[in-house]
């Protein structure tokens, strides 16, 4: 499959037809990029670029807003996602200590994904476990307790 710009001309004809069935209209710029994501998994900047050159509307408002969104991804999605919890519970009892040693032991930082494309980390807010705190959720999998000597016992089931 040829590439342009890191897009394949398969996500190029998606991109269009998402286009396409907006009316190529800026005011519907962030349902243009939730549908980009849906397809690509991620809004990549090449998308990004795409998009703003065929509403004519200049890339960094485009950047902007998916920035400006958590709910955006930026990098592919990672085939397991970790989800850290650090709501007010989860972090008083060591929640970024947990995340330090994925951070450490696995090079990534949240909102990114590894580079052998394992894992996906997002920081949260609250997962609505606060009675067994810290929380990592693994795939949807709930580990509570979490220990920074843990993450690696946890993660290696993921292989």
């Amino acid at each position: 499959m040829e590439k342009t710009d890191g897009l394949t001309q398969d996500d190029l004809a998606a991109i269009n037809k998402i286009l396409e069935d907006n009316g190529e209209d800026p005011g519907r710029m962030v349902k243009v990029l939730q549908d980009v994501q849906k397809v690509l998994g991620y809004v990549p900047l090449a998308g990004q670029r795409f998009v703003a050159q065929r509403l004519k509307i200049p890339v960094s408002r485009i950047h902007g807003i998916v920035s400006f969104y958590n709910f955006f991804r930026k990098s592919p999605p990672g085939r397991h996602s970790i989800n850290i919890c650090m709501g007010t519970a989860c972090y008083v009892r060591g929640a970024k200590y947990v995340l330090d040693e994925i951070r450490t032991e696995y090079e990534v930082e949240p909102e990114e994904t590894t580079a052998d494309g394992k894992f996906s980390l997002e920081v949260l807010r609250c997962l609505g476990c606060c009675a067994i705190g810290p929380v990592m959720s693994v795939d949807g999998q709930i580990y509570g307790r979490m220990k920074p000597t843990k993450v690696k016992e946890v993660l290696e089931k993921y292989n």
